[in-house]
């Protein structure tokens, strides 16, 4: 299998379920944005993935990768101030136990998978953010954090 580069789209922050997530898109090609209706599912299904929440700032990031005739769901929380939780999804992917081709039919990894190539640079920037903006400073700046995205381009290096 031959490496190629994808495209990843940092999308402003959205709530669900009380957490902050900072949502990614990872795509094929840089001019087919997943649809409305495959982002909806996805990020319903994300409301199943999270942790309970703790005292600390409930915030993360998610990845929704857009593979080859299935999509992947990565949902990761910070927890405990410096702990990454990670829950993984798939629809349309046998090999992960999807009964079906449908896009919007999730199914919640019991694999302990964390990501792929294409989606593992997120969490390279995301754990930077966080020291930088809610670890590092005398006042921790959750606003901050979540405008600190990963520019929109190639990934997968």
């Amino acid at each position: 299998m031959a490496f190629h580069h994808k495209h990843v789209q940092a999308l402003p922050p959205v709530e669900i379920d009380g957490w902050q997530l900072k949502p990614y898109h990872v795509t094929r090609a840089a001019d087919r944005p997943l649809t409305a209706d495959l982002v909806a599912a996805a990020y319903e299904t994300a409301t199943k993935m999270l942790p309970e929440r703790d005292e600390e700032a409930p915030a993360g990031w998610l990845v929704l990768h857009e593979g080859k005739g299935a999509l992947y769901l990565c949902v990761y929380a910070w927890v405990w101030g410096n702990v990454v939780h990670a829950r993984t999804a798939a629809a349309g992917e046998p090999y992960l136990g999807c009964p079906d081709d449908d896009p919007t039919h999730w199914v919640v990894n019991s694999t302990p998978y964390v990501g792929c190539v294409w989606e593992l640079p997120t969490m390279e920037h995301e754990r930077r953010a966080w020291v930088r903006h809610l670890l590092a400073p005398d006042t921790p700046d959750l606003s901050g954090y979540l405008a600190d995205r990963l520019p929109d381009g190639p990934i997968g290096d």
